[in-house]
């Protein structure tokens, strides 16, 4: 099975030497790669977010195998969709599925499905998978896409998450996709970007999907963050940093209608 992009010509390019060019520009390799368990990314069009989740994969090291936590933007599917064996294409080419960390993971996290249906439209991951291809070549990856809303099941994913890595016995990289707050002023949304930021910080996975709800911080990604937390904490995670902030604003000049864009690191 192949999924198909369902988002290329609109949130990055159609064309793979146009996204080359782009991805080159976009991702500015540091000189000392960090390791890292896992990240949250930013998944909006790349001409607002390419540029905050180009530093980030320019910073680390990214593993042949990679985990990417989306949330369902469009409520089709299975709660904890999987997608089946073959392949996601790209304007860059196909990267392959992992296969064998999906068999286990099944194993050790119930609550996940193998559902395509969840992934057809779903942009959240599709646009971390160009910038995994352009820094790791033969990177495969296991795309989740999430669409519950209880920490109870945070947990449990997160869990069984980590328990299925530790019995792959490679390393992983947990690719959580999310942006920040929607539709705010630049200052509000810094203000409860904060909240929400320091609980990443604080490596609190509770606390973080906690202050979303309450205090209004429209996190779409909150809870792939939260299971990324969840099974860092459980993989030895030991700190967390905030390596680039931004907004919609920054790069249109309107600061009264934002939204905003985080990458952190979890190791």
């Amino acid at each position: 099975m192949i999924r198909q992009p369902a988002v290329a010509g609109q949130f990055y390019p159609r064309n793979g030497n146009v996204l080359r060019e782009d991805l080159s520009r976009l991702i500015v390799t540091a000189d000392l790669l960090k390791r890292a368990i896992g990240i949250i990314s930013p998944h909006a069009g790349y001409m607002y977010s390419g540029a905050v989740a180009g530093s980030l994969y320019g910073l680390i090291e990214v593993p042949r195998t990679v985990v990417i936590l989306g949330p369902n933007h469009h409520g089709v599917g299975a709660r904890a969709a999987s997608f089946p064996e073959g392949e996601w294409a790209t304007p860059l080419g196909n990267v392959p599925i992992a296969e064998r960390l999906s068999q286990i993971l099944k194993r050790h996290a119930p609550l996940v499905e193998e559902d395509p249906a969840a992934h057809h439209y779903e942009h959240s991951l599709e646009v971390q998978v160009p910038f995994l291809q352009y820094v790791r070549p033969d990177v495969s990856i296991l795309p989740l896409c999430l669409g519950f809303s209880d920490y109870a099941s945070c947990r449990q994913l997160g869990t069984g998450l980590a328990r299925a890595i530790e019995e792959y016995r490679e390393e992983v990289l947990i690719v959580a996709s999310s942006d920040m707050t929607h539709y705010e002023s630049a200052d509000i949304a810094r203000a409860k970007d904060e909240l929400a930021l320091n609980e990443v910080l604080a490596l609190n996975p509770e606390g973080l999907l906690n202050v979303c709800r309450t205090r209004g911080v429209t996190m779409c990604g909150v809870i792939p963050a939260t299971v990324m937390l969840v099974a860092a904490l459980e993989l030895g995670a030991v700190g967390a940093s905030l390596e680039r902030y931004a907004t919609s604003g920054d790069v249109t000049g309107d600061k009264k209608q934002v939204v905003a864009y985080a990458a952190l690191t979890v190791n």
